[in-house]
């Protein structure tokens, strides 16, 4: 995998005071405009680390994504191609099970939320359209119909609790699959069985409603749960020892 000069915008201020804007940057915040003194930095790289990826169903491509933007690579190898540019933070990419659209969560729109792009291109749009409840990690339902995806809440700290909520490809307000347990024990990462009955995630299973740090392994901490979308019901369906991420 190579990546060619790849452009990066280094910020010089991090934030610039409301007085220093115009009246239409007071109203509507962009993240694809440069706000402030910046310059760019041209880059050449090989690796890359914390990368999300996933593999065309046909086997014959890889997307990931890399420093905020996205690219496509053959399987074999190759120099790797962006898809996404600019600004926005572009990342957890996902084809769709005909290999013809890209799931992704990006920033573009003014904080995390869940977009389609067509592979072959055009302009990304928006599934979720959240305003506080940030949405991440999408995944496709096997008829290409749904996107399952994490919902994030918080009260008392920055990182929250989780839950599953399904959206129909052409948008909507979506469908509360799971229901979080507080708002400090987390959920998240789903995952559909190849048949589409069955929703499987992770879930912080450790003892008490609150986060800590100094858990006990040796009881498990994450477990995978399933969901069947036919009747409702949970299984714990891998814990342990340690635990269980990413189904």
């Amino acid at each position: 995998m190579r990546i060619f000069s790849r452009i990066l915008t280094v910020f010089l201020l991090g934030c610039i005071p409301h007085w220093a804007m115009g009246d239409s940057e007071k109203n509507e915040w962009d993240v694809s405009q440069i706000r402030g003194p910046a310059r760019t930095v041209q880059i050449t790289t090989d690796n890359g680390t914390w990368m999300n990826l996933d593999v065309r169903p046909d086997g014959q491509e890889i997307v990931f994504d890399l420093l905020g933007d996205l690219y496509v690579l053959p399987i074999e190898g190759g120099r790797a191609q962006s898809i996404t540019e600019g600004l926005a933070w572009d990342m957890q990419p996902s084809y769709s099970p005909d290999g013809k659209s890209i799931a992704f969560t990006s920033d573009r729109g003014g904080g995390d939320n869940i977009w389609v792009l067509n592979r072959e291109g055009g302009e990304a749009r928006a599934i979720t359209k959240e305003s506080f409840r940030l949405v991440n990690s999408p995944t496709w339902s096997p008829d290409g119909q749904f996107i399952a995806a994490r919902k994030h809440f918080t009260r008392y700290r920055s990182l929250g609790a989780g839950e599953i909520w399904l959206y129909h490809v052409q948008g909507g307000k979506g469908l509360q699959m799971t229901k979080r347990e507080s708002h400090q024990k987390d959920l998240g990462e789903p995952a559909f069985s190849p048949d589409g009955r069955y929703l499987y995630y992770s879930r912080d299973v450790s003892p008490g409603k609150r986060f800590q740090y100094n858990k006990d392994p040796n009881s498990g901490i994450y477990a995978i749960e399933r969901l069947n979308r036919r009747d409702g019901s949970i299984d714990r369906f891998v814990s342990g020892t340690g635990g269980a991420v990413r189904p």
